[in-house]
C-alpha cells in the first residue's frame, strides 16, 4: 500500500506488527554459532564505533557491543541515551569520540550504525574518510531519510514541534526540512571517498523503513530476514557484519603494506649512505 505520509511524501507502508518478532530474533541469536564466535575471525583490536537509531539510546545495541568485544573488537558507544538530538550538533559529538576512538586504538575505526545513527555513519565517513575503515548500516533510509512508516513519521513530527519549543535534547522542525542541518543532509548524500567500506544492511520484511530507500549508491547492499529494530539482535546481521569487518581490515592491512614496503626502502638507503 502506498500512503501519503504527514511530510507530504508518498511511501509504501511497512507492515508495522513486524517488528513484534524482535524477541524471538533474540533469542533464536543467542543459540547461533555466529553468536558464541564460533569459526570468526580475532578482530584484533579493531576499534569500531556504534551508533543507535532514532528514538533509541546505547543499551539497544548492547547485544551487539558485547559480541563484537568478545570477537576481538575495541568498540565504542555514541554516548547516547535517546537519539533525537539536532543532526548537525550529534554528529560533531559523535566526530569527536570518533577521533579519541582512533586516536587510542592507533588505526582507522569501522562504524555500526542502526537506521538513523547510520545516517550519522555515513556523514561522519565522508566529513573524515582518514579516521574511517569503513561503514555498515543497518535498515538505514539512504534513499529517502523520511521513507517511514506513517507512525514514525508522526514522532518525527512530534519531536520536531517540541524541539521547535525548545524543549531540551530534541532536534527542531527546521532540522528536517529547513536550513539548520543542511550541511549535515548535503554531506548524507555523497558518495564516500574510495578506499572507506560501505556495507548497507536491509531486510524486505522491514516493518518500519520502506526497504528500496535502504539501497545507497555505491554501497554493497546485503538482505537479512529481519525486522527493523530486530537488526540488532539478528544472527545474519551478525554474519554481514562479521564480513564487512573482516574485509575492512583486509582493506586497512592492503594500505599499509606499501607504506611498510616505502618505509623499509628507505631505511636500507639510508645506511648504504652511511
Amino acid at each position: 500500500m502506498r500512503t501519503p505520509n504527514p511530510l507530504g511524501r508518498v511511501l509504501r507502508r511497512p507492515p508495522l506488527w513486524r517488528e513484534t518478532r524482535v524477541g524471538l530474533e533474540a533469542a533464536a541469536l543467542v543459540r547461533q554459532p555466529v553468536f558464541r564466535g564460533e569459526g570468526m575471525r580475532d578482530g584484533g583490536g579493531q576499534p569500531v564505533l556504534l551508533i543507535p537509531g532514532f528514538l533509541a539510546g546505547d543499551d539497544s545495541l548492547g547485544f551487539m557491543t558485547r559480541w563484537l568485544r568478545r570477537t576481538g573488537h575495541h568498540t565504542r558507544k555514541a554516548g547516547m541515551r535517546f537519539n533525537m538530538n539536532c543532526s548537525g550538533q550529534a554528529v560533531d559529538r559523535l566526530e569527536t569520540r570518533l577521533e579519541s576512538l582512533v586516536e587510542a586504538a592507533g588505526r582507522p575505526a569501522a562504524i555500526v550504525g542502526q537506521s538513523r545513527g547510520g545516517t550519522f555513519a555515513r556523514v561522519l565517513a565522508a566529513r573524515r574518510p582518514e579516521l574511517v575503515s569503513g561503514i555498515v548500516t543497518l535498515g538505514t533510509p539512504h534513499v529517502d531519510p523520511l521513507a517511514v512508516h506513517p507512525l514514525v513519521s508522526l514522532q518525527l513530527l512530534a519531536v520536531g514541534t517540541l524541539g521547535t519549543l525548545r524543549v531540551p535534547g530534541m532536534f527542531r522542525r527546521s532540522c528536517l526540512a529547513g536550513d539548520c542541518c543542511e550541511d549535515f543532509w548535503r554531506t548524507s548524500e555523497e558518495n564516500l571517498p574510495r578506499g572507506v567500506g560501505f556495507v548497507s544492511i536491509y531486510s524486505k520484511s522491514d516493518g518500519i523503513v520502506d526497504w528500496p530507500a535502504c539501497l545507497a549508491v555505491g554501497a554493497e547492499q546485503v538482505e537479512v530476514r529481519a525486522s527493523h529494530i530486530g537488526m540488532a539482535v539478528n544472527a545474519g546481521a551478525y554474519e554481514a557484519i562479521t564480513e564487512a569487518l573482516h574485509s575492512f581490515r583486509r582493506r586497512e592491512a592492503r594500505r599499509k603494506a606499501p607504506r611498510q614496503l616505502r618505509s623499509a626502502a628507505s631505511g636500507q638507503q639510508h645506511r648504504r649512505a652511511a
